[in-house]
């Protein structure tokens, strides 16, 4: 009996220790760097489809954004500016790829809100976030607001807003890391940045 019970002790201690070890806040993140590799993970699309992410960086040019979640009004604002700016980036010959802790269903939600063209995928146990550099420790007042967006995944963790341009190598070229979530990187200034890195 002792010993089950210091299992269980031990697994509720390494699922706090999971939670700590990310930053406290927005401001202590350590992202990954330009020149770095954004890493290979599964995602899951609006159709609960796993998606390879490498496959899809190595086809073509990619403006990869996280925000936190369609529960977000900023995030909602940044989201249909980018679809505002689309056609020339899609012109430039990039992508663009959302992604957010949100489940399949949530992202559903926020796709026909927006009408948005472009694709949103599910990072909703943060593997792609944290191992960005990007995600920590989300304030007890949003545990209940990811986890519903997130359908009981994620209650732990939210991505600070950011936007990486990568290569065909998934190599990152640019970014922009926003940890006050209500400052976003400008259309004017995503558009200069993609020309000229197309040159």
């Amino acid at each position: 009996m002792k010993k089950i019970i210091c299992l269980a002790l031990l697994a509720i201690g390494l699922s706090v220790n999971a939670q700590n070890d990310l930053p406290k806040s927005a401001t202590e993140i350590a992202p990954l760097l330009i020149g770095e590799k954004i890493p290979n993970v599964t995602l899951k699309s609006v159709e609960n489809k796993e998606v390879n992410l490498t496959e899809l960086i190595t086809k073509k040019k990619t403006v990869l954004v996280f925000y936190r979640g369609g529960w977000c009004p900023y995030c909602n604002i940044h989201l249909a500016a980018l679809a505002e700016a689309e056609k020339e980036l899609l012109d430039l010959g990039y992508q663009i790829i959302a992604i957010s802790p949100d489940a399949p269903k949530s992202l559903k939600v926020t796709d026909d809100k927006g009408k948005l063209n472009y694709l949103l995928l599910s990072d909703s146990t943060g593997e792609l976030s944290k191992a960005v550099g990007i995600a920590f420790q989300a304030p007890e007042n949003y545990k209940a607001i990811i986890a519903k967006g997130s359908e009981g995944v994620n209650n732990s963790f939210l991505p600070v807003p950011a936007v990486f341009i990568l290569n065909e190598n998934a190599e990152i070229e640019f970014e922009h890391i926003t940890p006050n979530y209500k400052n976003r990187i400008s259309n004017d200034l995503l558009i200069a940045v993609a020309k000229s890195l197309n040159k």
